[in-house]
């Protein structure tokens, strides 16, 4: 998992508010119940003594977002007096809670977030088709493409006097909008670096285009033998699978990747102590970490992404940290990674690897 997208989130001074909301509307009296949920949440934070103007700003946004009906689940992170950054979730969270501490509780949202990787939702008919694209940082792109050739689409009925005549040109309108539709697939594919292509629509229309697709993305196409439009519920779901299995070869290509380098004593590192050692120096390639919201391992910080460690008395003396602060491990251990630009993959508890806690893939040896 990429984490560019939270080098933003790091530039604030804590503390942290993290809320992971639960706005679900099921029963009758649902917009009760989300606001109750809320208010609890609320009340969580001013225990915690979460500064006044920041809990405002992450009130505002939860109003807002109940107002609106827009989500079943809010992740929110704010500091400063400011939100920083929101996602809404297709689901509500797996545990609600609300949290104050010097850094963004992150890990649960990156659990359930996952890999993002880009892709393609291709709808297609005999005049043409559409394609939509996310992009690996969430951009969506919408594209119509409409084919040259529009006349004959349907072919004519037996017995027409001029039936193979009209057979023949509509076979060849249909190859012709099926190129150029191929041809868009394979340039918005390259563009966004689609990692997964699903097509639907017509079945003759599917068969031409696919036919005239370039081989490096057919190898990454699925065909969704589905006569629909994008917001078919069956299409989404064939999409959250492909997706999903997607996040798993890749899991478990790290996990391999990770077991290999360990074993030959190279470039891979497990436990904590050598972790932190790594991700200080900026070695760390891919961090690996349980997918644990309980786990109780801390680590001490300083101000600076890299300023930590397993002894307070080390940032003292090693990176003049007059005051080291105590942190969860997950949280410093994320925000180190993703100011060196490395990558992330959380472990499900039934995965490979469970209970390795936390280790690395490394990008040189010391």
């Amino acid at each position: 998992m990429e984490l560019s997208f939270l080098k933003t989130l790091y530039q604030h001074p804590g503390p942290y508010v993290s809320v992971y909301a639960d706005l679900t509307r099921t029963t009758e009296d649902a917009s009760k119940a989300a606001e109750l949920r809320w208010r609890a949440l609320r009340a969580d934070l001013e225990a915690q003594h979460a500064p006044k103007d920041t809990l405002r700003a992450v009130e505002r946004t939860i109003d807002e977002e109940m107002a609106q009906r827009r989500s079943e689940g809010l992740v929110v992170f704010a500091a400063d007096g400011d939100v920083l950054h929101t996602d809404r979730l297709p689901g509500p969270p797996r545990s609600a809670h609300a949290c104050v501490a010097p850094l963004p509780h992150v890990v649960p949202y990156l659990a359930d977030r996952g890999d993002r990787f880009p892709h393609l939702m291709v709808i297609v008919d005999r005049r043409g088709g559409t394609i939509d694209c996310v992009h690996a940082d969430g951009r969506r792109e919408h594209v119509e493409v409409e084919g040259d050739e529009d006349y004959p689409i349907r072919k004519t009925k037996a017995g027409d006097w001029n039936q193979s005549r009209f057979q023949r040109s509509s076979e060849n309108v249909w190859k012709a909008n099926a190129k150029k539709v191929a041809q868009k697939i394979d340039r918005v594919a390259e563009r966004c670096g689609a990692e997964a292509v699903l097509i639907a629509g017509d079945t003759r229309a599917r068969t031409a285009v696919l036919d005239e697709i370039s081989e490096p993305v057919l190898e990454r196409t699925v065909e969704v033998d589905k006569n629909t439009g994008a917001g078919d519920p069956d299409l989404r779901a064939e999409l959250e699978r492909v997706l999903k299995l997607k996040t798993t070869e890749h899991v478990m290509a790290v996990a391999e990747r990770f077991d290999r380098e360990l074993a030959n004593g190279q470039r891979a590192v497990a436990g904590l102590p050598a972790t932190v050692q790594a991700v200080r120096q900026g070695q760390v390639e891919t961090l690996i970490l349980d997918d644990d919201p309980d786990s109780p391992a801390r680590l001490w910080i300083g101000p600076d992404p890299a300023q930590v460690a397993a002894d307070p008395d080390e940032l003292r003396s090693e990176f003049g940290v007059d005051d080291p602060t105590p942190e969860r491990a997950d949280a410093a251990l994320v925000r180190a990674l993703t100011a060196t630009d490395g990558d992330l993959v959380v472990l499900p508890s039934d995965g490979p690897n469970s209970g390795l806690h936390v280790g690395a893939v490394l990008r040189y040896t010391a």
